[in-house]
């Protein structure tokens, strides 16, 4: 795991930016719970005095206020990785992960919940992205072919053992090594099956939902989603209006975004149930495990899915031992990093459920595609129910940015995690210094003048 040509280098810098983009403007992303997201970036490079130059790339997800808090939590972060060897990093990243939630003051802060744990996680996930450019590998197949029993010492089995005990993630991921390389070609020939919301969002016109739910169904998309939860008429018209676009044999699954109490959820999803709805998507919050077990059981057959909001792999423990969710829906950049959604990744295989992560928001389609893959490859053996949701806005801000082809992601080939953004991009966006924000500023100025 150690490449050559590394000795003595050390990260010598914790880079951050504060980077939006103005979807808001033209409804991208909107939801009955956030009618007018800006997606934005709290971004991290970790930087080395290596002689390659290269560096580890990570981000957290937002939607635009706030972000600069989110920011600061990776600021905190600084002291605790600047001057580790990138030698050690890149063998090990779970010894980044386990310092930074280890930590006695900042567990305090959490523990391994909210803007600090989303900080960690954007700070472990740049640590992947290193280790991954320096084994020259895409981060899904460096997973693929790791050791076994390296993979098992990436997790931190605290909390789970009730569950999954280390001796039991080892055996999936051993038996998971029978048949991989028939999968990887098969990984690399067709790619990942993709679902796509960009039809759905919830500001958007009768007009654009039918013409992109067409456009969706002409690139081989299989399945779309819809955001629901505003006002009940108008989701049953919209809902109508997909399945007659789409027709029979496309899945049609909606989205509440954690708006409903749960026996809204229930009397809303059988309302909806007419038009042949394949999930409904966290249909309240996202810490309510019994209030999941209750909707599942009210709503079947349709199935429940959640993920995106769930703060760490405890919750998503209880979710699968409580019967509380049909499809698991892990978050890149949600969770403490790539060395927890191991874990959730483990506990889904371990309990039979499929993963189809959520992906709405700038670069977490570039992310969670390497995850879905290794789980393929390395654990569930099968595409059959597994989907990586894909949105189409702002993929050109990246190096490596994510391909879909004929409804399916192709496997990326470059090193890393995928996370790297154009330098152009950040300079552009960074807020409120980049030229997008000054020149917004100023012709904000010059209408009100």
């Amino acid at each position: 795991m150690t490449p050559t040509g590394t000795t003595d280098a050390r990260i010598t810098a914790v880079d951050t930016y504060d980077i939006r983009f103005p979807t808001s403007r033209e409804l991208d992303g909107s939801d009955a719970m956030n009618p007018d997201p800006d997606y934005s970036a709290a971004y991290v490079v970790l930087r080395t005095d290596a002689a390659d130059g290269l560096e580890g790339h990570g981000f957290t997800f937002t939607i635009g206020r706030g972000n600069d808090v989110q920011v600061a939590a990776i600021d905190a972060l600084r002291e605790h990785v600047i001057g580790r060897p990138v030698s050690a990093v890149c063998a090990d990243p779970g010894s980044v992960a386990r310092d930074l939630t280890g930590d006695s003051q900042l567990r305090w802060l959490g523990p391994e919940k909210g803007v600090m744990h989303m900080a960690i996680g954007a700070v472990v996930n740049a640590a992947w992205d290193l280790a991954a450019k320096r084994a020259d590998k895409p981060l899904w197949r460096l997973l693929v072919e790791a050791d076994p029993e390296w993979l098992v010492d990436q997790v931190d089995f605290r909390y789970l053992t009730d569950a999954l005990t280390r001796e039991e993630a080892l055996d999936l991921l051993r038996r998971g090594r029978e048949g991989a390389a028939e999968r990887i070609e098969r990984l690399l020939e067709r790619g990942f099956p993709a679902y796509t919301t960009g039809p759905g969002w919830l500001g958007y016109s009768d007009e654009k939902l039918t013409r992109l739910a067409t456009k969706a169904v002409a690139e081989g998309y299989t399945q779309i989603k819809l955001k629901v939860g505003a006002d009940l008429e108008d989701d049953i018209r919209r809902c109508r209006l997909a399945r007659s676009v789409v027709g029979p044999d496309v899945r049609l699954a909606i989205d509440a975004n954690q708006r409903w109490n749960v026996d809204e959820a229930i009397e809303w999803t059988r309302a909806l149930a007419e038009f042949d709805l394949y999930w409904v998507e966290e249909p309240t919050s996202p810490d309510d495990i019994l209030g999941h077990a209750a909707i599942r059981r009210g709503v079947a057959p349709v199935k429940v899915a959640t993920g995106e909001h769930v703060q760490n792999r405890v919750i998503f423990k209880q979710l699968l031992q409580a019967g509380a969710i049909d499809i698991m829906q892990i978050d890149a950049a949600r969770v403490g990093g790539v060395n927890e959604n191991l874990a959730n990744l483990l506990l889904a295989a371990k309990f039979g459920v499929p993963v189809c992560p959520h992906a709405g928001g700038v670069g977490l389609c570039e992310l969670v595609q390497h995850l879905s893959m290794f789980d393929y490859v390395a654990l569930a053996g099968t595409t059959d129910d597994r989907m990586i949701e894909h949105v189409e806005h702002l993929h050109e801000h990246f190096v490596d940015p994510v391909v879909v082809v004929d409804g399916h992601y192709r496997a990326p080939s470059a090193p890393g995690f995928s996370a790297t953004m154009r330098p152009e991009s950040i300079a552009e966006y960074t807020y409120p210094g980049g030229a997008f924000w000054v020149a917004d500023l100023a012709e904000r100025k010059d209408s009100a003048a």
